[in-house]
């Protein structure tokens, strides 16, 4: 059998995008300091100890967009640390520029897939929270198994929870939340903070493109789950 056929599906094409000159800029002058290069031999409280120290809780961000959502969360949740994950450059450029921007302290940036970041750098424990908000949908039926929100990837990221963490999903894809909500609930050591679906927490901004949708009738669902203590 080739090689070919063991690759993990991706829940991801890392596209091309075009980056601009601003985001350019900010990738080569400020990754040094708040960017972290991805290797499986990475200990991240080891070799970045004054962030993923032991008294400031932790937050895995998943996918940031252009990252307007991340620096207003690490704004007002200051003594929480955040690890925002993302694969595409012009979306870590942005975040790069408005961390600069903001004056914010409180996030560090990391440019690969996520489902190998918690595989290989998050230790089991390790995490107080976990921000998935507006994943691709993947919306054909055939490309379903693409999502990002599986079982298995469910399971790991609650290892990596301490007792008392949390998970918080939002999407705008009603179909996708239903299979977030059924994926959730039928993790054993996921309880879920609400009968279903959870109000929009204040630490969660809305952003543009989310403010539109809702103006045109769209539905936006947050699911917030938590490990049990």
């Amino acid at each position: 059998m080739s090689q070919e056929n063991h690759r993990p599906i991706r829940s991801f094409v890392l596209r091309q995008g075009r980056i601009s000159v601003a985001q350019q800029r900010a990738f080569d002058s400020l990754w040094a300091q708040w960017g972290i290069d991805f290797s499986a031999q990475v200990v991240l409280r080891q070799q970045y100890p004054d962030f993923f120290d032991a008294h400031s809780p932790l937050v895995l961000e998943i996918g940031f967009g252009m990252g307007e959502t991340t620096v207003a969360i690490a704004q007002r949740l200051p003594n929480t640390h955040f690890l925002a994950v993302d694969v595409h450059r012009p979306g870590v450029g942005s975040l790069l520029k408005r961390i600069d921007e903001s004056g914010v302290k409180n996030i560090r940036v990391l440019r690969h897939d996520a489902v190998e970041v918690v595989t290989h750098l998050l230790v089991p424990g390790s995490l107080d929270g976990v921000h998935l908000f507006f994943p691709d949908p993947w919306p054909k039926k055939r490309h379903h198994k693409r999502r990002l929100v599986q079982p298995d990837f469910v399971k790991q990221l609650v290892n990596r929870l301490k007792p008392g963490g949390y998970v918080h999903m939002a999407t705008d894809w009603e179909e996708y939340a239903q299979q977030m909500l059924r994926v959730l609930q039928a993790e054993p050591d996921l309880q879920n903070t609400s009968d279903t679906f959870s109000v929009r927490p204040a630490y969660r901004p809305l952003t543009k493109f989310e403010q539109r949708g809702l103006r045109l009738g769209h539905g936006v669902w947050d699911l917030i789950f938590r490990k049990p203590l």
